[in-house]
């Protein structure tokens, strides 16, 4: 039997510090998880992190100069790389997930769903490419969004993808962001072309 040589749907969540894109990515992941998905899941940090603890054998590694540094067990893997990696390349890791989830990274050029909090968040719907749709804050008040003129349009739920409307989503509406999120996966899937 042939099958879809797609690699992964790519699916940006964006949005200012503190928007709750940590938390909507980890709930995605577990309903597409339950759906019998691979998920793999990129985090765009603007600041220095720290993956590995002072002492492990790993951090002595990296701490005598290692350029890139790995770790396998029998359950999981890891590498840790003395300098950063563009998304592009973070993707090349991933070529054998169904959809990969990436928080951050909001001028990258992948469909994207945004988190609008605050007033401020408004412009991201001018400064953003390839938005599919704008997760709200229920303290948004929907009949401004409506009538907000410069802007793009949002509408309820709208399935309408051009200029005027965008369709958006309660952040708490985790059913119907996995239902949008299943769909656009699938419709990546079926567009793929056959590999024999």
């Amino acid at each position: 039997m042939t099958r879809r040589e797609a690699g992964p749907y790519i699916l940006q969540i964006v949005g200012y510090k503190k928007r709750g894109k940590t938390t909507l990515v980890a709930a995605l992941t577990r309903r597409l998880k339950a759906a019998g998905y691979s998920v793999g899941t990129i985090k765009h940090d603007a600041h220095d992190f720290t993956m590995d603890s002072p002492n492990t054998d790993t951090w002595k590694h990296q701490e005598a100069g290692a350029d890139i540094t790995a770790i396998s067990s029998l359950r999981r893997s890891a590498f840790i790389r003395s300098r950063p990696q563009t998304l592009d390349e973070l993707l090349g890791y991933m070529d054998d997930i169904d959809i990969v989830l990436v928080e951050g990274y909001k001028y990258e050029r992948h469909p994207k769903l945004v988190l609008i909090r605050f007033e401020e968040d408004w412009q991201l719907l001018q400064e953003l490419d390839s938005l599919l749709a704008a997760v709200v804050w229920p303290e948004i008040n929907q009949a401004a969004v409506l009538n907000r003129t410069g802007d793009q349009a949002l509408s309820d739920n709208s399935d309408v993808h051009g200029d005027e409307e965008l369709p958006n989503y309660l952040i708490d509406d985790i059913d119907g962001l996995a239902d949008f999120v299943n769909h656009r996966l699938h419709t990546h899937r079926k567009a793929a072309p056959l590999k024999s």
